[in-house]
């Protein structure tokens, strides 16, 4: 059975690969990709605490369902 996805779903899905293509882009483009990976991660982190994420209300505009 398919379950429907979420925004914090959609969210971590998009970190992931924001994640694995700066790194990628950090190892054999230019180091400064791993910038990029640490503004990924800080915003998972606030997201985390405060449940404020600029991706979260990118997607809730987009209609991607809350819950």
């Amino acid at each position: 059975m398919a379950r429907k996805m979420v925004v914090t779903d959609w969210v971590h899905v998009i970190a992931g690969c924001f994640v694995l293509g700066s790194l990628a882009l950090g190892k054999w483009v230019h180091p400064g990709w791993f910038y990029f990976t640490a503004l990924v991660g800080l915003m998972l982190l606030i997201f985390g605490l405060t449940g404020l994420c600029p991706m979260s209300c990118l997607l809730g505009r987009c209609g991607v369902p809350k819950e």
